[in-house]
């Protein structure tokens, strides 16, 4: 059993859902960036999803693209973080990881190089951000080669043709866009997705969970209400690294910690 279907069969006996905290890697350096790490599992965190320093993020809002300027400052490189991860599974073993990434980044390296790097640094899966499925059948054959679970994004308004196919070729979970844009961290958020949930439900797809503007409990608790199996934080996360300089991993245990606690039904 892979970790995805452990940590979710685990919550599940338990009646919670999954909260998933993102970081990227190497900010605001490669030493404090492996504190956090352990900081997010420590505060509660059931799964992590982690970027690599990109120079043209396109997903992301201007928070998580602040955080690869200042990563690719200090000359944090994929390398570096699959070494930072490396280190993370040899602490953490049961802990699913997931890299969110970019095109450019794995076609730099060569995709089935990237993956099977990925594979040796305990990586569970990857989601590359800018490649729509009908244009990844070369990420999902390097991605089974290499024994990760491609994960793939689906919104509310994905053509239930396409929701087909997410569902028959994503594995681990599927990430499901609380709302239309960039990630970002929300006041408000309402979610319109019991179409979709029901959709990808029918079709078999790996669990749902929301990410985009996902910034405070009763955002987790709307999104668990609504369907969704779990949530992944990252620019509230993010924006905590950037706020408390030399206490980062103290303000973000405490934040997971809080976010972790809406999970429980």
């Amino acid at each position: 059993m892979n970790r995805y279907d452990a940590m979710f069969r685990r919550l599940g006996a338990r009646n919670e859902g999954a909260f998933g905290a993102f970081v990227t890697l190497g900010d605001p350096d490669l030493a404090t960036s492996s504190d956090i790490l352990d900081a997010l599992v420590e505060g509660g965190a059931d799964m992590l999803e982690v970027g690599i320093p990109f120079s043209d993020p396109v997903a992301d809002g201007p928070v998580i693209q602040a955080a690869s300027v200042r990563a690719l400052a200090k000359g944090v490189t994929p390398a570096d973080c699959f070494a930072l991860l490396t280190h993370f599974r040899s602490r953490h073993p049961d802990i699913p990881v997931g890299l969110l990434t970019y095109a450019n980044i794995v076609v730099a390296r060569g995709r089935e190089a990237f993956y099977q790097a990925a594979r040796s640094a305990g990586v569970d899966s990857v989601l590359v951000a800018d490649v729509p499925v009908f244009e990844a059948a070369p990420y999902l054959a390097a991605s089974r080669a290499s024994a990760i679970a491609p994960v793939l994004i689906a919104a509310p308004n994905t053509p239930e043709s396409t929701l087909r196919r997410l569902a028959a070729e994503g594995e681990g979970y599927t990430y499901c866009v609380a709302r239309a844009g960039v990630t970002g961290a929300d006041e408000e958020v309402r979610f319109g997705h019991s179409q979709l949930l029901g959709t990808l439900k029918a079709f078999g797809a790996p669990p749902p969970v929301f990410g985009f503007g996902i910034s405070r409990p009763d955002h987790v608790a709307a999104a668990l209400d609504a369907g969704a199996a779990g949530v992944i934080s990252g620019s509230a996360i993010v924006r905590l690294i950037a706020d408390n300089p030399g206490e980062e991993a103290d303000a973000v245990r405490g934040f997971v910690a809080d976010m972790k606690a809406a999970t429980r039904r």
